[in-house]
Protein backbone atom coordinates (compact mmCIF):
# COMPACT_ATOMS: atom_id res chain seq x y z
CA UNK A 1 0.00 0.00 0.00
CA UNK A 2 1.55 3.25 -0.46
CA UNK A 3 2.46 5.32 2.54
CA UNK A 4 0.11 8.21 3.24
CA UNK A 5 2.08 12.03 4.10
CA UNK A 6 1.95 11.43 8.16
CA UNK A 7 1.30 14.14 10.58
CA UNK A 8 4.31 13.16 12.81
CA UNK A 9 6.66 13.39 9.66
CA UNK A 10 5.09 16.95 8.89
CA UNK A 11 5.82 17.62 12.42
CA UNK A 12 9.05 16.75 12.51
CA UNK A 13 10.05 18.76 9.06
CA UNK A 14 8.63 22.05 10.93
CA UNK A 15 10.37 22.06 13.97
CA UNK A 16 13.55 21.37 12.49
CA UNK A 17 13.37 24.00 9.75
CA UNK A 18 12.48 26.32 12.84
CA UNK A 19 15.16 25.60 14.55
CA UNK A 20 17.74 26.28 11.44
CA UNK A 21 18.70 29.99 11.64
CA UNK A 22 19.84 29.93 8.00
CA UNK A 23 16.77 27.99 6.81
CA UNK A 24 14.53 30.62 8.54
CA UNK A 25 17.06 34.04 6.86
CA UNK A 26 17.02 32.41 3.56
CA UNK A 27 12.85 32.29 3.96
CA UNK A 28 12.60 35.82 4.96
CA UNK A 29 15.06 36.12 1.40
CA UNK A 30 13.32 34.38 -1.16
CA UNK A 31 9.47 35.17 0.30
CA UNK A 32 10.55 38.93 -0.89
CA UNK A 33 13.33 38.45 -3.84
CA UNK A 34 13.34 36.09 -6.60
CA UNK A 35 15.31 32.92 -5.55
CA UNK A 36 17.91 33.30 -8.94
CA UNK A 37 18.64 37.07 -7.81
CA UNK A 38 19.58 35.58 -4.85
CA UNK A 39 21.26 32.21 -6.01
CA UNK A 40 23.47 34.43 -8.29
CA UNK A 41 27.05 33.69 -7.54
CA UNK A 42 28.90 36.49 -7.73
CA UNK A 43 31.96 35.08 -8.02
CA UNK A 44 30.83 33.71 -11.31
CA UNK A 45 29.73 37.14 -12.57
CA UNK A 46 32.69 39.03 -11.78
CA UNK A 47 35.24 36.82 -13.47
CA UNK A 48 33.01 36.84 -16.89
CA UNK A 49 33.95 39.51 -19.58
CA UNK A 50 32.43 39.80 -23.14
CA UNK A 51 35.66 39.90 -24.51
CA UNK A 52 37.40 36.82 -26.90
CA UNK A 53 40.06 36.42 -29.04
CA UNK A 54 38.54 35.92 -32.13
CA UNK A 55 35.95 38.18 -32.76
CA UNK A 56 33.36 37.78 -36.21
CA UNK A 57 30.85 39.85 -35.43
CA UNK A 58 31.13 43.79 -36.33
CA UNK A 59 26.62 44.37 -36.65
CA UNK A 60 23.73 44.65 -34.84
CA UNK A 61 21.59 41.63 -32.62
CA UNK A 62 18.60 41.09 -34.35
CA UNK A 63 14.78 40.63 -32.68
CA UNK A 64 12.26 37.53 -32.53
CA UNK A 65 10.05 39.66 -30.95
CA UNK A 66 7.51 37.27 -29.26
CA UNK A 67 7.69 34.52 -31.92
CA UNK A 68 9.69 31.20 -31.16
CA UNK A 69 11.55 32.06 -34.75
CA UNK A 70 14.99 31.53 -33.14
CA UNK A 71 15.72 28.86 -35.10
CA UNK A 72 15.09 30.70 -38.25
CA UNK A 73 16.88 33.99 -37.38
CA UNK A 74 20.02 32.06 -36.56
CA UNK A 75 20.22 30.81 -39.61
CA UNK A 76 19.40 34.01 -41.55
CA UNK A 77 22.17 35.31 -39.01
CA UNK A 78 24.42 33.04 -40.40
CA UNK A 79 23.80 33.77 -44.20
CA UNK A 80 23.45 37.61 -43.78
CA UNK A 81 27.06 37.63 -42.75
CA UNK A 82 28.33 36.82 -46.05
CA UNK A 83 25.08 38.45 -47.86
CA UNK A 84 26.52 41.80 -46.38
CA UNK A 85 29.83 41.58 -47.56
CA UNK A 86 28.62 40.67 -51.44
CA UNK A 87 25.97 43.64 -51.21
CA UNK A 88 28.88 45.82 -49.62
CA UNK A 89 26.53 46.85 -46.83
CA UNK A 90 26.72 47.13 -42.85
CA UNK A 91 23.15 45.78 -42.04
CA UNK A 92 21.17 43.71 -43.57
CA UNK A 93 18.45 41.30 -42.99
CA UNK A 94 16.99 38.50 -45.33
CA UNK A 95 12.97 38.16 -44.41
CA UNK A 96 12.35 35.60 -41.61
CA UNK A 97 8.51 36.53 -41.91
CA UNK A 98 9.17 35.08 -45.56
CA UNK A 99 10.51 31.53 -43.71
CA UNK A 100 7.46 31.64 -41.38
CA UNK A 101 5.19 31.83 -43.53
CA UNK A 102 6.58 28.53 -45.73
CA UNK A 103 7.44 26.88 -42.77
CA UNK A 104 3.77 27.23 -41.38
CA UNK A 105 2.69 26.17 -44.38
CA UNK A 106 5.25 22.94 -45.11
CA UNK A 107 4.32 21.77 -41.48
CA UNK A 108 0.69 22.30 -41.69
CA UNK A 109 1.01 19.73 -45.00
CA UNK A 110 3.91 17.66 -42.89
CA UNK A 111 1.63 17.32 -39.70
CA UNK A 112 -1.71 16.40 -41.51
CA UNK A 113 0.31 13.47 -43.52
CA UNK A 114 1.35 12.32 -39.75
CA UNK A 115 -2.06 12.22 -39.32
CA UNK A 116 -2.94 10.39 -42.49
CA UNK A 117 -0.41 7.87 -41.65
CA UNK A 118 -1.57 7.26 -37.82
CA UNK A 119 -4.88 7.59 -38.62
CA UNK A 120 -5.78 3.61 -37.88
CA UNK A 121 -4.64 3.81 -34.44
CA UNK A 122 -6.30 5.35 -31.10
CA UNK A 123 -6.90 9.17 -30.69
CA UNK A 124 -5.06 8.40 -27.32
CA UNK A 125 -2.27 6.36 -28.81
CA UNK A 126 1.29 7.74 -28.01
CA UNK A 127 2.09 9.10 -30.80
CA UNK A 128 -1.14 10.57 -31.92
CA UNK A 129 -1.37 12.38 -28.57
CA UNK A 130 2.16 13.72 -29.02
CA UNK A 131 0.82 14.94 -32.63
CA UNK A 132 -2.61 16.54 -31.45
CA UNK A 133 -0.44 18.14 -28.44
CA UNK A 134 1.56 19.99 -31.05
CA UNK A 135 -0.05 21.09 -33.94
CA UNK A 136 1.29 24.84 -34.73
CA UNK A 137 4.75 25.14 -33.85
CA UNK A 138 7.27 28.04 -34.10
CA UNK A 139 10.36 25.94 -33.68
CA UNK A 140 12.78 24.08 -36.13
CA UNK A 141 16.07 22.53 -36.31
CA UNK A 142 18.79 22.99 -38.44
CA UNK A 143 17.73 20.55 -41.36
CA UNK A 144 14.24 22.29 -41.42
CA UNK A 145 16.06 25.75 -41.81
CA UNK A 146 17.75 24.18 -45.29
CA UNK A 147 14.77 22.61 -46.56
CA UNK A 148 12.95 26.08 -46.58
CA UNK A 149 15.55 27.91 -48.16
CA UNK A 150 16.22 25.25 -51.10
CA UNK A 151 12.47 24.78 -51.67
CA UNK A 152 11.42 28.30 -51.31
CA UNK A 153 14.58 30.47 -51.63
CA UNK A 154 15.14 34.15 -49.78
CA UNK A 155 14.04 37.98 -49.80
CA UNK A 156 16.07 40.80 -48.40
CA UNK A 157 13.48 41.95 -45.25
CA UNK A 158 11.68 44.76 -47.27
CA UNK A 159 10.25 42.37 -50.01
CA UNK A 160 8.25 40.57 -47.05
CA UNK A 161 8.57 42.73 -43.98
CA UNK A 162 7.44 41.77 -40.28
CA UNK A 163 3.65 41.89 -39.48
CA UNK A 164 1.94 42.10 -36.07
CA UNK A 165 1.39 37.99 -36.38
CA UNK A 166 5.25 37.52 -36.90
CA UNK A 167 6.16 39.18 -33.82
CA UNK A 168 3.66 37.83 -31.90
CA UNK A 169 3.09 34.57 -33.22
CA UNK A 170 0.25 33.77 -29.92
CA UNK A 171 -2.94 34.06 -31.53
CA UNK A 172 -2.38 32.98 -35.31
CA UNK A 173 -1.33 29.95 -33.82
CA UNK A 174 -4.13 29.67 -31.23
CA UNK A 175 -6.46 29.89 -34.35
CA UNK A 176 -4.19 27.52 -36.76
CA UNK A 177 -3.86 24.97 -34.12
CA UNK A 178 -7.28 25.01 -33.58
CA UNK A 179 -8.05 24.63 -38.07
CA UNK A 180 -5.84 21.68 -38.13
CA UNK A 181 -6.98 20.02 -35.11
CA UNK A 182 -10.42 19.96 -36.47
CA UNK A 183 -8.79 18.64 -39.92
CA UNK A 184 -7.35 15.93 -38.32
CA UNK A 185 -10.80 14.92 -36.69
CA UNK A 186 -12.38 15.29 -39.77
CA UNK A 187 -9.55 12.98 -41.93
CA UNK A 188 -9.44 9.85 -39.00
CA UNK A 189 -13.48 10.02 -39.79
CA UNK A 190 -13.64 9.93 -43.00
CA UNK A 191 -10.73 6.91 -42.77
CA UNK A 192 -12.69 5.28 -40.00
CA UNK A 193 -15.41 5.12 -42.18
CA UNK A 194 -12.98 3.50 -45.04
CA UNK A 195 -11.45 6.42 -47.24
CA UNK A 196 -8.56 5.49 -48.88
CA UNK A 197 -5.30 7.25 -48.77
CA UNK A 198 -5.99 9.32 -52.18
CA UNK A 199 -8.96 10.49 -51.02
CA UNK A 200 -7.66 11.63 -47.36
CA UNK A 201 -5.08 13.42 -49.41
CA UNK A 202 -8.01 15.04 -51.32
CA UNK A 203 -9.65 15.95 -48.13
CA UNK A 204 -6.03 17.26 -46.81
CA UNK A 205 -6.11 20.21 -49.93
CA UNK A 206 -9.23 21.07 -48.46
CA UNK A 207 -7.65 21.78 -45.14
CA UNK A 208 -4.50 23.54 -46.52
CA UNK A 209 -7.00 26.11 -48.47
CA UNK A 210 -7.94 27.17 -44.98
CA UNK A 211 -4.40 27.18 -43.87
CA UNK A 212 -3.19 29.26 -46.68
CA UNK A 213 -5.79 31.99 -46.48
CA UNK A 214 -4.95 31.91 -42.60
CA UNK A 215 -1.54 32.40 -43.27
CA UNK A 216 -2.15 35.37 -45.73
CA UNK A 217 -3.72 37.48 -43.82
CA UNK A 218 -1.72 37.29 -41.03
CA UNK A 219 1.49 37.18 -42.75
CA UNK A 220 0.86 38.88 -46.15
CA UNK A 221 1.07 36.62 -49.41
CA UNK A 222 4.79 36.07 -49.78
CA UNK A 223 6.29 37.48 -52.94
CA UNK A 224 6.92 35.61 -56.22
CA UNK A 225 9.23 38.33 -57.45
CA UNK A 226 10.49 41.68 -56.50
CA UNK A 227 12.89 44.33 -57.68
CA UNK A 228 15.97 43.93 -55.23
CA UNK A 229 18.05 47.13 -55.69
CA UNK A 230 19.97 49.38 -52.90
CA UNK A 231 22.65 51.67 -52.09
CA UNK A 232 25.63 50.02 -50.12
CA UNK A 233 27.87 51.82 -47.60
CA UNK A 234 29.54 54.08 -50.15
CA UNK A 235 26.04 55.69 -51.02
CA UNK A 236 27.02 53.59 -54.28
CA UNK A 237 23.22 52.81 -56.04
CA UNK A 238 22.90 49.01 -57.20
CA UNK A 239 20.00 47.63 -59.17
CA UNK A 240 19.54 43.81 -59.66
CA UNK A 241 16.09 43.70 -61.32
CA UNK A 242 13.03 41.63 -60.75
CA UNK A 243 14.04 38.38 -58.95
CA UNK A 244 12.04 35.48 -57.56
CA UNK A 245 13.47 34.26 -54.01
CA UNK A 246 15.70 31.31 -55.65
CA UNK A 247 17.04 33.19 -57.50
CA UNK A 248 18.05 36.03 -54.97
CA UNK A 249 19.19 32.96 -52.83
CA UNK A 250 21.40 31.47 -55.32
CA UNK A 251 23.06 35.34 -55.69
CA UNK A 252 23.32 35.88 -52.05
CA UNK A 253 23.62 32.85 -49.93
CA UNK A 254 27.66 32.55 -50.24
CA UNK A 255 28.43 29.21 -48.26
CA UNK A 256 27.19 25.82 -49.20
CA UNK A 257 23.77 25.20 -47.27
CA UNK A 258 23.53 21.41 -48.09
CA UNK A 259 27.09 20.57 -47.75
CA UNK A 260 26.29 21.43 -43.57
CA UNK A 261 25.59 18.41 -41.35
CA UNK A 262 23.91 18.41 -37.90
CA UNK A 263 25.83 17.47 -34.89
CA UNK A 264 24.66 16.80 -31.17
CA UNK A 265 25.61 15.70 -27.93
CA UNK A 266 23.67 13.05 -26.55
CA UNK A 267 24.82 10.85 -23.85
CA UNK A 268 22.19 8.86 -23.04
CA UNK A 269 23.48 5.22 -22.58
CA UNK A 270 21.28 4.50 -25.32
CA UNK A 271 22.70 6.63 -27.89
CA UNK A 272 25.95 5.34 -28.90
CA UNK A 273 28.50 7.86 -30.52
CA UNK A 274 29.45 7.90 -33.92
CA UNK A 275 25.74 6.54 -35.11
CA UNK A 276 23.15 8.43 -36.89
CA UNK A 277 19.30 9.03 -35.73
CA UNK A 278 16.24 10.68 -36.80
CA UNK A 279 12.92 11.13 -34.74
CA UNK A 280 9.75 9.83 -36.03
CA UNK A 281 7.43 12.35 -37.19
CA UNK A 282 10.25 15.51 -37.14
CA UNK A 283 10.33 17.68 -40.09
CA UNK A 284 8.70 20.42 -42.09
CA UNK A 285 9.31 20.03 -45.92
CA UNK A 286 7.61 16.49 -47.27
CA UNK A 287 10.03 15.08 -49.52
CA UNK A 288 13.02 16.71 -47.92
CA UNK A 289 15.95 14.75 -46.84
CA UNK A 290 15.58 13.93 -43.45
CA UNK A 291 16.32 15.67 -39.90
CA UNK A 292 19.25 13.45 -39.49
CA UNK A 293 21.97 14.62 -36.91
CA UNK A 294 25.16 12.26 -36.01
CA UNK A 295 26.10 11.95 -32.36
CA UNK A 296 29.50 12.73 -30.98
CA UNK A 297 31.25 13.50 -28.08
CA UNK A 298 30.80 17.29 -26.72
CA UNK A 299 34.92 17.58 -27.02
CA UNK A 300 34.68 16.92 -30.71
CA UNK A 301 31.77 19.47 -31.06
CA UNK A 302 33.85 22.42 -29.44
CA UNK A 303 36.82 21.67 -31.61
CA UNK A 304 34.48 21.76 -34.66
CA UNK A 305 32.93 25.17 -33.42
CA UNK A 306 36.42 26.61 -33.06
CA UNK A 307 37.88 26.05 -35.93
CA UNK A 308 34.94 27.45 -37.71
CA UNK A 309 35.21 30.58 -35.95
CA UNK A 310 38.73 30.75 -36.39
CA UNK A 311 38.07 30.21 -39.59
CA UNK A 312 35.85 33.23 -39.93
CA UNK A 313 32.49 31.68 -40.08
CA UNK A 314 29.92 31.64 -37.46
CA UNK A 315 28.38 28.52 -36.44
CA UNK A 316 24.30 27.62 -35.71
CA UNK A 317 24.05 25.94 -32.71
CA UNK A 318 20.76 24.50 -30.41
CA UNK A 319 21.07 24.69 -26.87
CA UNK A 320 18.45 24.84 -23.38
CA UNK A 321 19.32 28.58 -22.66
CA UNK A 322 16.63 28.05 -19.61
CA UNK A 323 19.44 26.74 -17.77
CA UNK A 324 22.04 28.50 -15.62
CA UNK A 325 21.70 31.27 -17.33
CA UNK A 326 20.92 35.15 -16.95
CA UNK A 327 19.29 36.67 -19.80
CA UNK A 328 19.74 40.81 -19.04
CA UNK A 329 23.18 40.06 -17.97
CA UNK A 330 23.74 37.80 -20.77
CA UNK A 331 25.69 35.14 -18.92
CA UNK A 332 25.26 31.36 -18.73
CA UNK A 333 28.22 29.29 -16.83
CA UNK A 334 27.49 26.44 -15.16
CA UNK A 335 27.71 26.86 -11.88
CA UNK A 336 26.05 30.61 -12.07
CA UNK A 337 23.69 30.14 -9.53
CA UNK A 338 23.85 28.34 -6.20
CA UNK A 339 20.63 27.20 -5.25
CA UNK A 340 22.70 23.98 -3.54
CA UNK A 341 23.57 26.89 -0.61
CA UNK A 342 20.00 28.36 -0.37
CA UNK A 343 17.91 24.36 -0.72
CA UNK A 344 20.55 22.34 1.04
CA UNK A 345 20.30 19.78 -1.59
CA UNK A 346 23.46 19.43 -3.90
CA UNK A 347 21.82 18.48 -7.74
CA UNK A 348 23.36 16.00 -9.44
CA UNK A 349 21.83 15.08 -12.56
CA UNK A 350 23.69 14.78 -15.52
CA UNK A 351 23.56 16.08 -18.93
CA UNK A 352 22.33 12.27 -19.68
CA UNK A 353 20.05 11.98 -16.42
CA UNK A 354 18.81 15.96 -17.46
CA UNK A 355 17.76 14.41 -20.61
CA UNK A 356 15.80 11.08 -19.49
CA UNK A 357 13.78 12.84 -16.82
CA UNK A 358 12.56 15.78 -18.98
CA UNK A 359 15.02 18.26 -16.92
CA UNK A 360 16.15 19.18 -20.26
CA UNK A 361 16.05 19.41 -23.97
CA UNK A 362 16.93 21.58 -26.84
CA UNK A 363 14.69 24.71 -26.12
CA UNK A 364 16.81 27.51 -28.26
CA UNK A 365 18.61 28.36 -30.97
CA UNK A 366 21.27 31.07 -31.67
CA UNK A 367 24.47 31.84 -33.78
CA UNK A 368 28.46 31.58 -31.79
CA UNK A 369 30.10 34.66 -33.48
CA UNK A 370 33.42 34.12 -31.16
CA UNK A 371 35.57 32.46 -29.48
CA UNK A 372 38.02 32.96 -26.39
CA UNK A 373 41.09 30.74 -27.05
CA UNK A 374 43.85 29.62 -24.80
CA UNK A 375 46.30 27.50 -26.03
CA UNK A 376 43.65 26.28 -28.50
CA UNK A 377 41.57 25.72 -25.83
CA UNK A 378 38.02 27.38 -25.52
CA UNK A 379 37.44 29.52 -22.47
CA UNK A 380 34.46 31.29 -23.05
CA UNK A 381 32.14 31.57 -26.32
CA UNK A 382 30.76 34.90 -28.24
CA UNK A 383 26.75 34.27 -28.65
CA UNK A 384 24.75 36.26 -30.97
CA UNK A 385 21.15 35.59 -29.63
CA UNK A 386 17.53 37.10 -31.29
CA UNK A 387 16.27 39.31 -28.45
CA UNK A 388 17.21 42.26 -29.54
CA UNK A 389 19.98 44.83 -28.27
CA UNK A 390 18.81 45.34 -24.71
CA UNK A 391 20.88 42.31 -23.15
CA UNK A 392 24.03 41.42 -22.56
CA UNK A 393 26.24 43.35 -24.76
CA UNK A 394 24.07 44.97 -26.72
CA UNK A 395 21.72 41.24 -27.89
CA UNK A 396 25.29 39.52 -27.92
CA UNK A 397 25.69 36.93 -24.77
CA UNK A 398 28.73 35.20 -23.22
CA UNK A 399 29.04 31.76 -22.39
CA UNK A 400 31.41 29.68 -20.56
CA UNK A 401 32.80 26.63 -21.73
CA UNK A 402 31.13 24.24 -18.47
CA UNK A 403 27.98 25.68 -20.02
CA UNK A 404 28.72 24.03 -23.44
CA UNK A 405 30.08 21.13 -22.58
CA UNK A 406 26.50 20.48 -20.38
CA UNK A 407 23.76 22.68 -22.52
CA UNK A 408 24.39 22.76 -26.00
CA UNK A 409 23.09 20.32 -28.07
CA UNK A 410 23.79 20.56 -31.72
CA UNK A 411 25.71 22.44 -33.78
CA UNK A 412 26.05 22.99 -38.01
CA UNK A 413 29.09 22.41 -39.45
CA UNK A 414 30.52 21.60 -43.42
CA UNK A 415 30.50 17.92 -43.58
CA UNK A 416 34.08 18.07 -44.81
CA UNK A 417 35.52 19.17 -41.42
CA UNK A 418 34.55 15.68 -39.75
CA UNK A 419 36.87 13.43 -39.33
CA UNK A 420 37.21 10.87 -42.26
CA UNK A 421 35.34 8.01 -40.08
CA UNK A 422 32.43 10.02 -39.19
CA UNK A 423 31.78 11.57 -42.50
CA UNK A 424 31.62 8.01 -43.56
CA UNK A 425 29.40 6.93 -40.49
CA UNK A 426 27.39 9.72 -42.16
CA UNK A 427 26.57 7.37 -45.03
CA UNK A 428 24.39 4.85 -42.56
CA UNK A 429 21.04 4.17 -41.80
CA UNK A 430 19.90 6.59 -39.14
CA UNK A 431 18.89 5.01 -35.88
CA UNK A 432 14.72 6.28 -35.72
CA UNK A 433 13.56 7.67 -32.36
CA UNK A 434 10.22 8.21 -30.91
CA UNK A 435 7.97 11.13 -32.02
CA UNK A 436 8.38 12.20 -28.74
CA UNK A 437 12.12 11.71 -28.18
CA UNK A 438 13.83 14.77 -26.57
CA UNK A 439 16.32 15.06 -29.02
CA UNK A 440 13.01 15.68 -31.65
CA UNK A 441 12.81 19.25 -29.79
CA UNK A 442 12.40 21.93 -31.84
CA UNK A 443 14.03 25.21 -30.95
CA UNK A 444 11.98 28.23 -30.08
Amino acid sequence: MPRDLAPDLVERLTKAFEADPTARLLQNAVTTTSVDDIALDRRVVTSIDHSVSHLLDDWAATSQEKSGRCWLFAGTNLLRAGAREKLGVKDFEFSQNHLLFWDKFEKANHWLESIIATADRDVDDRTVAHLLATPAEDGGQWNMFVALVVKHGLVPKVAMPETKSSSNTRLMNRDLSTMLRQGARDLRARAAEGADVDELREAKEQVLASVHRLLCIHLGTPPETFVWQWKDKDGTFHRDGAMTPLEFAERYVTVPLEDYVCVVNDPRPTSPYGRTFTVEHLGNVVGAPPVTYLNVETDLMKSLAARAIVGGEPVWFGCDTGQMSHADLGLWDAGLYDHASIYGTEPSLGKADRLLHHESLMTHAMLFTGVDLHDDVPRRWRVENSWGTERGDKGFMTMNDSWFAEFVFEIAVRRDALPPELQEALGQDPIVLPAWDPMGALAH
